[in-house]
C-alpha cells in the first residue's frame, strides 16, 4: 500500500463517528437531568418552588432555598471532579496502551493518599491548597514507580504487568498509610472521611482551587489527542509520523496525574470513574481520542453525579459516600465489560 493511500485510510478512520452527535445530545440531556436531581434529591427533598427560589431569588431566605444553594456548589464540584477523572482515565489508558488503566487500579490514588496522610501527620496540613500539592506529588511519584516496575522484563509495559504492578504498589502503600494512622488517632479522625471519597465538602473555594488544574489538564489532553491517536498505532508508526513518543507520554501522563491528583486531593480517592467513562465511550464511539476525551469528561461527570445522588438516597437520612457507591456500581460493570471484550493493548 502506498504512503498516500495509507494516509487516506488513516484520515478516514479518524472521521467523526456517525453516532457522535446523538451520543453528545443524549449525554448533555442526561447531564442536565442529573444536575437537577442533585439539587432536588437528598435526605430532605426540595419542592419545585424551593428550587426556583434557591436558583433565581437570592433574597428569599427559606430553609428549602438555602438547601438548594448549598447543593449548587456540591453539584458543580461533583461534575468537575467526574470530568477530571474521566479525562485522566482516557489519558492513562492511552499512554499505557492498557484498556483497564485507571488511577485507582494503577495505585495513583493510593500514592496521593499516602502523601496526604503524611502531611496531616507530620506537617499538620489542613487546607485544600496544602492537600492538593501533596496529592499531586504522591500521584506523580506513584505513577512513575508503577510504570517503571511494569516496564521491566521482556515485553515492556504490558497491560497485565501494569495492573499487577499497580495492585502490588497499592497494597504496599496502603500498609504504609495504616502504619502512619494506627498510632495517631487524631490523624485517623481527620483522614477517615477523606479516605472513602466524597463530594460533600465541595464548596466554591474548593472549586476555585481545583479549576486551574482542571483547565490545564483538559487543555493538554485536547492538544495531545491527535498525537495519542498516532501512538495507538505503535511507537514505530508514531515515530514515522513525526511524533516524539517519549515526550508525548511524559506530557500526557503529567496531565493525567494533574487531573487525578487534584480531584483526589479535594474529594478523596474515588475509583472506577475514569475506567468506566473511557471504556464505555470507546465501545460506543471507537478509539479516536479527539472524541473519546471530551465524551469521557461528560461521562465521568454523569457517573460521579449519579453516584452522589444515589448515595444520598440510599443512605437517607444520612449519606453513603460517593466512593463507596462508585465501587459498588463499578465492580460488576467492570466484570461485565471484561467478559464481553478481551483485555488487550490498545
Amino acid at each position: 500500500m502506498s504512503s498516500s493511500s495509507a494516509l487516506t485510510d488513516r484520515r478516514q478512520k479518524l472521521h467523526m463517528p456517525r453516532n457522535f452527535t446523538t451520543v453528545l445530545v443524549v449525554c448533555i440531556v442526561l447531564l442536565g437531568v442529573c444536575a437537577v436531581a442533585s439539587l432536588v434529591l437528598g435526605s430532605r427533598p426540595v419542592r419545585f418552588h424551593e428550587l426556583i427560589d434557591g436558583l433565581f431569588h437570592p433574597d428569599i431566605d427559606s430553609y428549602g432555598a438555602n438547601i438548594v444553594r448549598k447543593r449548587i456548589s456540591r453539584t458543580v464540584f461533583s461534575l468537575l471532579c467526574g470530568a477530571a477523572l474521566g479525562v485522566s482515565g482516557a489519558l492513562m489508558q492511552s499512554v499505557t496502551r492498557n484498556p483497564i488503566a485507571d488511577p485507582s487500579i494503577l495505585g495513583v490514588n493510593t500514592g496521593a493518599a499516602l502523601f496526604v496522610v503524611s502531611g496531616i501527620a507530620f506537617l499538620n496540613i489542613s487546607t485544600a491548597n496544602q492537600y492538593i500539592w501533596l496529592a499531586l506529588a504522591g500521584a506523580a511519584i506513584t505513577a512513575i514507580f508503577v510504570f517503571g516496575i511494569g516496564s521491566m522484563g521482556r515485553g515492556g509495559a504490558t497491560p497485565i504487568k501494569l495492573v499487577l504492578a499497580g495492585a502490588a504498589t497499592s497494597a504496599a502503600i496502603s500498609s504504609l498509610v495504616a502504619a502512619i494512622l494506627i498510632p495517631r488517632s487524631y490523624v485517623m479522625d481527620q483522614f477517615r472521611f477523606w479516605q472513602v471519597g466524597s463530594v460533600g465538602s465541595g464548596s466554591w473555594s474548593a472549586i476555585a482551587t481545583f479549576a486551574p488544574f482542571l483547565i490545564v489538564g483538559v487543555l493538554i489532553a485536547i492538544v495531545t489527542a491527535p498525537a495519542l491517536n498516532a501512538l495507538a498505532l505503535g511507537d514505530d508508526v508514531a515515530t514515522g509520523l513525526g511524533v516524539r513518543t517519549g515526550v508525548l507520554r511524559l506530557v500526557a501522563a503529567l496531565a493525567g496525574v494533574i487531573l487525578c491528583g487534584a480531584a483526589t486531593a479535594l474529594a478523596g480517592p474515588i475509583g472506577f470513574v475514569g475506567l468506566l467513562s473511557t471504556h464505555v465511550m470507546r465501545l460506543i464511539l471507537g478509539p479516536d481520542l479527539r472524541f473519546v476525551i471530551p465524551m469521557s469528561a461528560i461521562a465521568g461527570a454523569l457517573i460521579l453525579t449519579i453516584a452522589d445522588v444515589s448515595g444520598r438516597l440510599i443512605g437517607s437520612p444520612g449519606e453513603l459516600e460517593v466512593g463507596v457507591v462508585t465501587a459498588f456500581i463499578g465492580a460488576p460493570i467492570l466484570i461485565i465489560l471484561a467478559m464481553r471484550s478481551k483485555v488487550r493493548s490498545l
